[in-house]
């Protein structure tokens, strides 16, 4: 049994209209408007905290003030006796598996022993008002008894470090071994590299609405990058099965990977099934700090070696990467920063060992970019450093030891489809350079083009200027043998005399414009005009998580197919009800005689309303993309990748010295997309991915001392606004891969992972300084730390 949708309202009760249905003729390659966009800039689009519901109360999380302690005690008496609170929940009342994760079980839904982070759910309160929730969660008294926290991932590993876990701090050890352990190169060059942490700082918190049914069971909307293993999780801390756990997809604010994990989930639906009412939960923007994953703080020692002429020899890495209080998804997050952590160059010899470890400092997992991010700061350094002792340009240095198609990865996967790193390197380098950085105040200069910008601190004394490229690459899709797949159900009928295909898949809308990719791919197969997407919920089969730029890929590829199987279904009663054997196609409405048939002059044989008339066709397809395989444990060798997409940028950054202020110039970028199904979108993930391996590289870094986040608001985590996001000169390349649903190739992470290594490379070359961390501080150009 279902419950009703609760209607999403703006504030004043203005409904939002329907962002899923569209009749524009946008086909594949072209920019159709998107259904929910106007809605969206407008501030008419519901989102998961706009959801309400007659008679719903409010949910609050305590949450634990240590990183690392043991709960003695816990008294809720004082909580429950507060006017207006329907109930106080913990540990103890999780009537399923009190504990949950992506990949490994080992966190609690309420912590009932001991906590491992600051931040950590200990109780639950649910009130007919949320303020009175909150005051009722301060009412809650815990004894605890506080402990050291363990915080640095490389001491962690020492057997005679205090254990975060019982089974130990180490996550996940992956080592890389390929050719002659011992190699020898002419030129060698060593370095220590650190990444900060990073938020994925989405706009719209944590949200959602748990609704019971009345049977024991419970509706879940909620703002989530993956439905299905969501519903798993929440049915094991229930103890319910998957038809008793039903979840919506409510209006998502951004996600970039923080959404994957479990927030509120259980916490909504515990409440709502234990007080019998619509239970809603909405973060703070200080409790989203510590109510999601963040991208993993990371030390890597890099050592390379040349020969005279230029060509690598071998790649030498110690990747040690904090995932913090819990598992997450840091195994794949390893994997990722292991097996592509020598860059998109050919290497003969490579040694990387990359650690995911457990700490006491806040649980990290999926990121943009994900531990790709971290590697190619390193590894794009060391090739700087690598060019300058042979005395290079970085450009012909990096082109020299490209990949290309047939290449061997760190792994011993060959490439095999394009692979054009040089192509992209050359085209950014070719690209021209903005006008010359202004040197003195000049009558009119604006000040938003100096370091420092409308804080009038620089007038243009001291400015130096520097160029930097990057290079990087990304895996498409899950890896190493995972069953990746996504399922599309469509249908294809005639409403009000006109053909309509309506598609449902659980892939979740995170901003990143599915919906129209899902509509353009079905208007192309099936000829139509009206495409409905029905919302994203757990009644059709997974479409596994809107991450790893997966979704154009594999559920387009699952639209795709099925959108095939209703086309061939409609073929066979054309053909049957016109008797026409041979080719047909469809186009604008119509049925048409297809190639190598007899072509009537070109004319359609009937309108596809007309033939289908009051037949229904549905077609349900569990689309895969071709398998990969687990990783040797020892050598780290197989084939671990479906896809590989590559990105390349060069930074122009100009740079007061003095003040250790600066100014991005300009963030140029080549990247190859396979085939642009939708050009603009194409456009504006790699802006956003730019602007994201910005923020790292010069401003975004949660602060983490002694276990304790420091700056948990957008007042002290600063993220990139228009003002610091410069002009990019993008040019877009399409080498259709072979493998892939029309060829396509990820592209919302690439664009991440070399826009902050080419920034940096930048700076260094405007000040000469040897910049071993990000995000770079203003401190760390003057040297005043």
């Amino acid at each position: 049994m279902s419950t009703p949708a609760p209607v999403p309202v703006r504030p004043g009760g203005r409904p939002a209209a329907d962002p899923g249905t569209s009749s524009s003729s946008g086909l594949i390659g072209a920019s159709p408007t998107r259904p929910d966009g106007r809605l969206k800039v407008t501030g008419e689009f519901a989102y998961g905290s706009d959801l309400w519901m007659d008679e719903m109360i409010w949910g609050v999380t305590l949450r634990s003030p240590y990183p690392h302690a043991v709960i003695k005690s816990v008294d809720i008496s004082a909580a429950l006796a507060t006017s207006g609170v329907y109930a106080v929940l913990l540990g103890d009342d999780v009537p399923g598996q009190n504990a949950y994760g992506l990949e490994h079980a080992d966190q609690p839904v309420l912590a009932t022993e001991v906590v491992r982070y600051a931040g950590e759910p200990v109780a639950l309160v649910a009130a007919d008002h949320p303020e009175i929730a909150r005051q009722a969660a301060k009412k809650i008294a815990v004894d605890y008894e506080v402990a050291e926290p363990v915080t640095d991932p490389v001491a962690a590993l020492d057997p005679a470090a205090p254990q975060v876990h019982p089974g130990g701090n180490l996550v996940r050890h992956l080592k890389i071994r390929k050719g002659d352990p011992h190699p020898r190169a002419d030129v060698v060059v060593t370095g220590s590299y650190q990444i900060g942490m990073q938020d994925q700082a989405f706009l719209g918190p944590e949200a959602g609405l748990a609704v019971p049914d009345g049977t024991g069971g419970v509706d879940l909307y909620v703002s989530t990058q993956w439905l299905h293993v969501d519903q798993r999780q929440v049915c094991a801390a229930l103890g319910l099965r998957p038809d008793q756990v039903r979840l919506s997809l409510a209006g998502v604010g951004g996600a970039f990977g923080g959404r994957e994990d479990l927030s509120m989930h259980v916490h909504a639906c515990l409440l709502a099934l234990h007080t019998g009412k619509p239970v809603k939960m909405v973060y703070s923007r200080e409790e989203s700090f510590f109510g999601h994953v963040h991208r993993h703080p990371a030390l890597i020692s890099y050592e390379h070696g040349a020969n005279r002429d230029g060509q690598l020899v071998y790649v030498k890495a110690a990747i040690h990467l904090d995932g913090g209080a819990y598992a997450s998804s840091t195994p794949a997050v390893v994997a990722n920063a292991a097996t592509m952590g020598a860059g998109p160059y050919v290497v003969p010899n490579v040694h990387i060992d990359a650690y995911g470890v457990y700490t006491n400092n806040p649980p990290c997992g999926a990121m943009r970019g994900f531990g790709n991010v971290q590697a190619a700061f390193g590894y794009e350094a060391q090739m700087d450093r690598l060019a300058a002792a042979l005395g290079l340009d970085p450009v012909d240095f990096r082109c020299q030891n490209a990949m290309e198609m047939g290449s061997s990865g760190p792994t011993g996967q060959v490439v095999d489809s394009a692979a054009p790193v040089a192509e992209l390197l050359r085209r950014v380098a070719a690209m021209p350079l903005p006008a010359p950085a202004a040197v003195g105040l000049a009558e009119g200069t604006d000040l938003r083009q100096l370091p420092g910008g409308v804080g009038n601190t620089t007038h243009g004394e001291g400015i130096a200027r520097g160029v930097g490229f990057a290079v990087g690459y990304k895996n498409v899709g899950f890896s190493e043998g995972f069953d990746d797949y996504s399922t599309a159900r469509v249908r294809l009928e005639v409403v009000a005399g006109e053909p309509v295909a309506t598609v449902h898949t659980a892939a979740a809308e995170v901003g990143q414009g599915l919906i129209t990719i899902e509509q353009q791919i079905a208007r192309t197969e099936l000829g139509v005009a009206t495409v409905v997407i029905v919302p994203k919920d757990t009644g059709v089969g997974s479409a596994g998580s809107t991450s790893a730029s997966r979704q154009t890929y594999v559920t387009g590829g699952a639209v795709k197919a099925a959108c095939e199987r209703v086309r061939e279904q409609l073929f066979t009663l054309v053909r049957q009800r016109l008797e026409r054997p041979g080719e047909l196609a469809l186009a604008d409405g119509q049925v048409w005689p297809g190639p190598g048939s007899d072509a009537s002059g070109g004319q359609p044989l009937g309108s596809i309303a007309g033939l289908l008339g009051e037949t229904i066709i549905e077609e349900t397809v569990e689309w895969r993309h071709r398998p990969t395989f687990p990783v040797d444990p020892e050598t780290g060798q197989g084939f671990a990748h479906v896809q590989y997409a590559f990105a390349a940028h060069r930074a122009v950054v100009d740079v007061d010295t003095d003040l250790g202020l600066l100014k991005v110039v300009a963030l140029d970028c080549a990247q190859d997309v396979g085939r642009a199904l939708n050009p603009q979108a194409v456009v504006g993930q790699i802006q956003g991915g730019s602007a994201q391996g910005l923020g790292l590289a010069v401003m975004e870094e949660i602060q983490v001392k002694d276990g304790m986040i420091r700056n948990p608001s957008f007042t002290d985590y600063l993220i990139p606004t228009i003002l610091d996001v410069p002009p990019m000169m993008i040019d877009v390349l399409e080498y259709p891969d072979p493998h892939a649903p029309y060829g396509v190739r990820g592209v919302g992470e690439p664009p991440t992972i070399s826009s902050g290594p080419a920034i940096v490379a930048a700076i260094r070359a405007a000040t000469g300084l040897d910049l071993h961390r990000v995000p770079v501080r203003p401190d760390d150009i003057t040297g005043t730390a």
